[in-house]
C-alpha cells in the first residue's frame, strides 16, 4: 500500500514537471495536459518517494517532478515489481509496462548533480481505467481477474532490410503467428547485422520491458556477418539449449542444411530468447516445434507455476 505525495505534469517534453496536486487520467492516453501522454506504453511515470529522499540525503535539493516523474508515491519499491503489475488509485487503474529507461540526453538534474535516478529507479505505466488522482490518495496493487497475456518482441536482423533494399517478410510472419496464439507483440525491430546493436536491444527489452519471449530472425548461418548467436549468448544469464537443439532436429527431417544452423536459445531475467532462421517458411516451421511447449517454461520464469517431475 502506498500514498501519493505529488502529481506532476509538464506542458513540454524535456522540461521539469510541476506538482499540480491533482490531475485527470485518461484511458489509453495518460494525464490530461501532460506532454508525455499519448497512445504508447509510457503514458505515466512513477517514482518512489523513498528513492527521492535518498537522493536528497546526498545534499541535492530537488523538488518533486524534477526527474520527470508524474507520480511520487510513498511505500512502493517500483523497480522490484514485474511488468504487468496493476496499481489501483481510486477510479484509476494503471498497468506497469516498463522498468527504468534509456537516458540518451542527460536531463537538467544530471547536469546540476552528475546523477539522475529516473533511468534506474523510475517505472512507466499505461492507463487502463480513468479518473482523478490527487495528493494524499491511497495506491494499492490489484490482482488480475484475467491472465496477463504472454508478451513478445520480434527482431529481424538484415543489412539489406534495414537499408530498405529488401522487404522484411520474416518479422511480420512471426508476429502474425504469435498473435494468432494469443501473444501481445509489444515491439518489432528491424536491425542491421550488427552484434553490438543487437546486444543493446536485447538488454533493453529484457531489463526494461520484460517480454516473456523474444524471437530473432536472421544471422544464424556461416556468413561473415552472421553474428546473432554470439550476440544472444553474450547477453544470456542462463543457457536453454534444448529449444535450439529441438529446432535443428526437426529441421533435419526437412533439409540437411539445418545442421549448419548456429541458432541459440537462452534466458535473461524473465525473458526467453530464441534465434530463428532468416526465411519466413523456416521461421514458421521452427515455431511449430516449440510454441506448444514453451508456455510452461515461461510460466516458470514468471514464477506463476511450479516445475514438477512426472
Amino acid at each position: 500500500m502506498g500514498k501519493v505525495l505529488a502529481v506532476c505534469v509538464s506542458a513540454k517534453k524535456g522540461t521539469l514537471k510541476t506538482n499540480v496536486g491533482s490531475a485527470r487520467f485518461v484511458p489509453d492516453w495518460g494525464i490530461d495536459a501532460d506532454a508525455h501522454a499519448g497512445h504508447w506504453h509510457r503514458q505515466v511515470s512513477l517514482l518512489g518517494a523513498e528513492k527521492i529522499a535518498a537522493f536528497r540525503a546526498g545534499g541535492a535539493r530537488v523538488e518533486y517532478g524534477a526527474f520527470g516523474e508524474n507520480l511520487v508515491v510513498e511505500g512502493f519499491d517500483f523497480r522490484a515489481l514485474p511488468v504487468g503489475t496493476l496499481f489501483r488509485c481510486g477510479d484509476v487503474l494503471l498497468e506497469l509496462t516498463q522498468i527504468g529507461k534509456e537516458c540518451h540526453t542527460h536531463c537538467a538534474i544530471y547536469q546540476q548533480t552528475g546523477d539522475c535516478i529516473m533511468p534506474r529507479e523510475g517505472v512507466f505505466a499505461r492507463v487502463l481505467e480513468g479518473g482523478t488522482i490527487s495528493v494524499g490518495d491511497e495506491m494499492t496493487t490489484e490482482p488480475r481477474t484475467d491472465p496477463f497475456p504472454w508478451q513478445a518482441a520480434v527482431i529481424t536482423l538484415s543489412d539489406r532490410g534495414s537499408r530498405g533494399e529488401r522487404e522484411d517478410k520474416s518479422g511480420p510472419a512471426i508476429a502474425e503467428r504469435l498473435e494468432q496464439n494469443g501473444y501481445a507483440v509489444i515491439e518489432r525491430l528491424l536491425l542491421p547485422d550488427d552484434p553490438e546493436l543487437l546486444k543493446a536491444q536485447l538488454i533493453r527489452l529484457c531489463d526494461q520491458r520484460q517480454p516473456d519471449l523474444i524471437l530473432t530472425t536472421g544471422g544464424t548461418g556461416f556468413g561473415p556477418r552472421d553474428r546473432t548467436p554470439e550476440a544472444t549468448l553474450a547477453v544470456a544469464e542462463r543457457n536453454a539449449p534444448g529449444i535450439a537443439e529441438a529446432i535443428r532436429a526437426a529441421s533435419m527431417r526437412i533439409t540437411k542444411h539445418a545442421m549448419l544452423s548456429r541458432a541459440a536459445s537462452v534466458i535473461r531475467g524473465r525473458s526467453l530468447i530464441i534465434n530463428l532462421p532468416g526465411s519466413p517458411k523456416a521461421c514458421i516451421e521452427s515455431m511449430d516445434v516449440f510454441l506448444d511447449t514453451i508456455p510452461h517454461g515461461m510460466g516458470l520464469l514468471r514464477d506463476e507455476v511450479r516445475d514438477c517431475a512426472r
